[in-house]
């Protein structure tokens, strides 16, 4: 393991553009639940297996509209959640190689927490394929229009149930998170959609750039993530390091690292 520490470092000193790719294993090292199965998913809200529900039909956007007190009691537990939580020492050392290194560099996530702004990474080079919690729109929706989250939800945690309820600023009805639920029709992809062509132009600008793909904790569940690192991996100047512990595989030249986030990042960094 230790070659291949060695050779990431490498790849990492002579690269000149870093895209970071991640899915919600990066999360874990922070403390935040990953929701990996039913199991998972119930280890971090037991309340949720008593009334026999999975993270699929709680991360449903037909609750705000038949109950929104059941789906802000979700989704207002989890945005608390992820702004009480505090990045863990991987997403500087990233920040750390950008520095030293001046590489540019774009970051695309299918989280929805925000963790990647929280760590300093400039907000128009990060593109959030789901959209993120802290951004509202309406239900309905009323108009196109995504504002920020500033709310406070508070919970009964017996019931998991909200008892304040946010509203759309526009026509009073209940506001929902701008984020791509299960089944949903209603998501405003307004800001994903800029922050994507954001990236499409920046890939267009590095196409003969030398350029290092760091994916972490991306699962083949909901492949997205890992389809992108590959994607891009298929430049000819291009080489993706997957970092995850459950399912690093991946065809060389590529590297498959199979830990988790911050143990990879920081053992690649001893010889950067």
């Amino acid at each position: 393991m230790v070659e291949k520490y060695q050779k990431c470092a490498e790849l990492i000193k002579e690269a000149e553009v870093l895209i970071i790719t991640a899915g919600a294993g990066i999360g874990v090292d922070s403390g935040l639940p990953d929701f990996r199965g039913d199991k998972g998913f119930w280890k971090a809200y037991p309340m949720y297996e008593r009334l026999g529900l999975n993270f699929v039909q709680c991360a449903n956007p037909v609750h705000f509209e038949s109950d929104p007190s059941f789906g802000w009691g979700f989704y207002g537990h989890r945005l608390e959640m992820y702004r009480n939580t505090t990045p863990h020492k991987g997403f500087y050392i990233m920040l750390e190689w950008i520095e030293k290194f001046g590489l540019d560099y774009f970051v695309v996530t299918s989280n929805v927490d925000g963790q990647f702004q929280k760590a300093g990474y400039e907000e128009d080079k990060i593109y959030e394929i789901h959209g993120s919690i802290h951004h509202l729109q309406c239900v309905k929706p009323c108009t196109m229009a995504i504002w920020e989250n500033t709310e406070h939800i508070e919970i009964d945690y017996d019931t998991m149930r909200a008892k304040n309820i946010p509203r759309c600023k526009f026509c009073g009805d209940v506001a929902r998170p701008n984020i791509l639920m299960f089944g949903d029709y209603s998501w405003i992809a307004d800001r994903s959609h800029r922050q994507s062509v954001l990236f499409d132009n920046f890939l267009e600008e590095h196409e003969n750039s030398k350029i290092v793909v760091i994916e972490i904790g991306a699962g083949t569940a909901i492949p997205s993530i890992r389809y992108t690192s590959e994607r891009i991996g298929r430049y000819h100047n291009a080489t993706v390091i997957r970092i995850n512990p459950r399912e690093p595989h991946i065809n060389k030249p590529h590297i498959s690292i199979p830990e988790g986030g911050l143990k990879a990042l920081s053992e690649i960094n001893k010889y950067i």
